[in-house]
């Protein structure tokens, strides 16, 4: 489960997540981003951003690309229908595992990673929404870095 939503997120992550799987609009996807250790802001800081380029505007940053480390995109066929839990009155909405191939110790020190919506394969940074952050402290070393998604899943929403 997410250690947090953002505000800008509170009330549209499933709406913004079933976007992605039905294809409205197309080419719409979910974004992972990881933020470097180095320099990360309070969740209380970083909840508040509104744009995937304003998460990394102050002195948080994404992890460099290279040295294994790439945004990941998931789009609608990796994503699972939206099917609320109607027993336990909740929705979880779940991802597939991510893997990072041999991630250099170059990369520097990961913290977090972020689930964000795109709206569009050429939207800018400033256009990407940040929904869900997780904590995710790893130091690569050259091999494989493995996000192991909760079995229930990245989100869960519940009635007040």
């Amino acid at each position: 489960m997410a250690d947090f939503v953002f505000n800008v997120a509170l009330g549209r992550t499933a709406e913004l997540y079933h976007r992605v799987k039905t294809g409205d609009p197309a080419g719409s996807s979910l974004i992972i981003a990881a933020l470097a250790t180095s320099g990360l802001e309070s969740d209380a800081v970083l909840r508040d951003k509104d744009s995937l380029a304003d998460l990394v505007s102050g002195t948080t940053n994404e992890v460099p690309t290279g040295n294994g480390y790439a945004r990941k995109t998931l789009a609608a066929s990796d994503l699972n229908a939206v099917a609320p839990d109607d027993t336990n009155d909740r929705l979880d909405l779940d991802i597939p595992d991510q893997t990072w191939t041999s991630v250099l110790a170059a990369s520097g020190g990961w913290s977090k990673l972020v689930i964000c919506y795109r709206p569009a394969s050429s939207s800018t940074d400033a256009q990407i929404i940040p929904l869900t952050c997780h904590d995710f402290v790893i130091t690569p070393d050259g091999t494989d870095i493995v996000a192991q998604i909760a079995a229930t899943g990245f989100f869960r929403a519940t009635p007040l």
